[in-house]
């Protein structure tokens, strides 16, 4: 293994966002780590990433698992010795009504909202903090967390969704307390937007591509040393949130 090659690892890759993300890195020159629990859907974003040119290769990773992450982060470290990009993508709704598209708070079931918040953050904190070692052998770490404008407290877009929404809100302040942990260190963490994209997260609703919606999370993989830390982006700069 040429292991001074850059390389990312992205959860959720094999499919919508995922792909996208681990497609757009992989036509930049990284080598893509296609992290995700189902084996027949790893290996087949593997295959089609590498027909189109791309240097990728399969993590299984469930980030719900304690052990299954430690074991995804000592795999990438006998394979490739370090870990330059974690986009952490992988992300749930929970059950919702699918005809108001809603997750009414009055009537919420708290097992949804752990199972939601044990994806969409706790496993952000549980593959971040196994993979930091690997990543602090670096010259120029990156992580993205992949957010949502509806967690956003001053937008308040779409329908009320009462475990998603306040999921993403929370990991935009878990992204903040990284960032101010990293401050003085060459880790750069920051949140990324996709917008409304038509994927089956959402039963194909939306109005953007997984390629389009891929785009943020791309570019803040890529920054430069002098890039933002701790913020929350979309493809028109800044969400406020």
């Amino acid at each position: 293994m040429e292991n001074d090659k850059t390389t990312a690892l992205v959860t959720g890759a094999n499919k919508g966002i995922g792909y996208a993300i681990a497609e757009q890195l992989g036509a930049t020159g990284m080598r893509v780590l296609v992290g995700a629990r189902s084996d027949t859907g790893r290996e087949e974003a593997v295959e089609r990433l590498r027909a189109s040119g791309v240097d990728a290769h399969g993590v299984r990773l469930d980030v719900t698992s304690d052990e299954s992450v430690a074991d995804a982060a000592a795999e990438v470290e006998e394979r490739f010795g370090r870990l330059d990009v974690l986009v952490n993508n992988a992300g749930i709704s929970g059950p919702f009504d699918p005809v108001t598209w809603t997750q009414d708070p009055t009537t919420l079931d708290l097992d949804v909202v752990r199972q939601v918040v044990d994806v969409n953050v706790y496993g952000v904190v549980r593959v971040t903090n196994a993979m930091l070692p690997l990543l602090r052998r670096s010259p120029a770490p990156r992580i993205v967390n992949a957010s949502s404008s509806m967690g956003s407290l001053g937008r308040q877009p779409g329908p009320v969704m009462a475990a998603y929404a306040p999921s993403k809100t929370f990991l935009n302040g878990i992204t903040t307390q990284y960032a101010r942990a990293f401050a003085d260190t060459p880790v750069i963490v920051n949140a990324a937007c996709p917008g409304l994209v038509a994927t089956d997260f959402n039963g194909f609703s939306g109005d953007r591509t997984a390629a389009q919606g891929a785009a943020t999370a791309v570019r803040l993989a890529t920054l430069p040393d002098d890039g933002p830390r701790g913020g929350f982006f979309e493809d028109a700069g800044v969400v406020p949130w």
